[in-house]
């Protein structure tokens, strides 16, 4: 493989150098390297980081191609500045056997634009009734170590305590999506004034929170690893806060849309901003921002969620909830926790690359920018604005809820294992 040089770049942010790749690897981090033999990438001041890992995406692959493939989806991920996904389960037929993850990861090394890491449902057909086959999804050739019925919570305590208990013994994780369902039938958004103003359908907070309580006491119990999938209210916050201070081995889990939006904009009743968990209040919204930046939530998720236009284009009542991700997340990140002041870029990459990575269990990715290192990489323009265009989207869905909103920040080049899979801001 040829050699690859980075030059002028800000490492996370921080002091301007030349990064060297060969082959697979960094081989140099400094001032003034030579470019003898490589193909130069200026990079003008921009910033250097480390490739992106996200532990929460929706590739629909297998079975809704019509909103999302394998090959989309990773192409989505590596224009986002993503070398690393991990896949939900909520496929059909659902990730529930060994067979299935095998397929996803199959495809993913097939994809070539970032490393797919399935996830494996919890329970069959993610029914929440019967455990799947845990031990066999592990030992499979995707050794698969989160274990999700995202989508659905599982609501049984029986059920998720057997659940904790058998993935302890690999050191797999559980990761819950919080949602106590009887508290939350027929909810169409947030439960609060607007939804008062609305007559929507309330979505009350503690039906997030009561589920995170009870799984953070299993975990303690059990003494086994939790994560909690897109936590989404204050409340939760403190929730988790408590259980860490207690030791409990939690990890939580923000999307970048709860990080921004807020339960106004469905004022507009555009579905675009329908989305599971709903978009919460301002208040909400301020209390995770200080919980990401002061590590109480951990990372940042997309649940990347794509839908064909004839899902989402419709009535509020019958819109599927989910908005795509992968290709915005960084800019919101940065508006939101960067130009806030409240995390720096070294804080980013934690968030989004060394702490999913660690999460996951996934080898590779989340490491820093140093020799010898591989040479998972992702380069910002931080300085750009722009408005968002889904038709420039690589994902085949377009249910972004920031079209037409300027955003800062545009990735122009990532790096897998060396190779460039963006190349000026074009899929390579």
């Amino acid at each position: 493989m040829s050699k690859t040089l980075i030059r002028g770049a800000k490492v996370l942010g921080g002091e301007v150098q030349d990064v060297l790749i060969d082959g697979e690897t960094i081989v140099q981090v400094g001032s003034g390297l030579s470019d003898e033999g490589a193909e130069v990438v200026e990079a003008d001041g921009k910033v250097l980081l480390p490739g992106l890992v996200d532990l929460h995406t929706h590739l629909r692959e297998p079975g809704r191609e019509d909103s999302e493939t394998v090959l989309t989806g990773t192409r989505a991920a590596a224009s986002g500045g993503y070398t690393a996904v991990f896949a939900m389960a909520n496929t059909f037929p659902v990730a529930d056997t060994a067979g299935v993850v095998e397929q996803v990861y199959r495809l993913g090394k097939e994809s070539g634009y970032c490393d797919v890491q399935p996830i494996g449902a919890v329970t069959v057909g993610l029914e929440g009734k019967k455990l799947a086959e845990l031990g066999a999804m592990h030992d499979s050739a995707a050794g698969v170590k989160v274990f999700s019925d995202d989508g659905k919570c599982v609501d049984d305590a029986v059920i998720m305590r057997r659940a904790l208990e058998y993935v302890k013994a690999f050191g797999g994780v559980v990761a819950q999506h919080a949602q106590e369902p009887r508290l939350t039938e027929g909810a169409q958004m947030n439960e609060g004034v607007v939804s008062a103003e609305l007559g929507l359908g309330g979505w009350p907070a503690v039906a997030e929170e009561s589920i995170i309580a009870r799984d953070v006491l299993l975990a303690e119990h059990v003494g086994s690893r939790v994560h909690i999938c897109h936590l989404s209210t204050a409340g939760s916050v403190e929730i988790v806060r408590w259980a860490k201070s207690r030791g409990i081995d939690v990890t939580a889990e923000v999307t970048p849309h709860h990080l921004l939006l807020t339960d106004e904009l469905v004022r507009s009743y555009n579905p675009v901003y329908k989305v599971n968990p709903p978009l919460r209040t301002e208040k909400d919204v301020l209390a995770l921002r200080e919980a990401l930046a002061d590590g109480t939530i951990d990372i940042v998720a997309t649940d990347h969620a794509p839908h064909p236009h004839e899902d989402k284009d419709c009535e509020w009542a019958a819109a599927a909830m989910g908005m795509v991700g992968l290709e915005t997340a960084l800019s919101v990140v940065q508006q939101t926790m960067v130009e806030t002041g409240l995390l720096d870029w070294a804080g980013v990459a934690e968030r989004m690359s060394a702490k999913p990575a660690a999460i996951g269990r996934l080898e590779g990715h989340g490491r820093p920018i140093a020799v010898g290192e591989p040479a998972n990489l992702t380069l910002l323009d931080a300085a750009y604005r722009g408005q968002v265009d889904p038709a420039g989207f690589a994902s085949r869905s377009r249910n972004t809820p920031y079209e037409g909103r300027e955003l800062p920040g545009r990735v122009t080049h990532t790096f897998l294992r060396g190779r460039a899979t963006v190349v000026d801001g074009k899929l390579a």
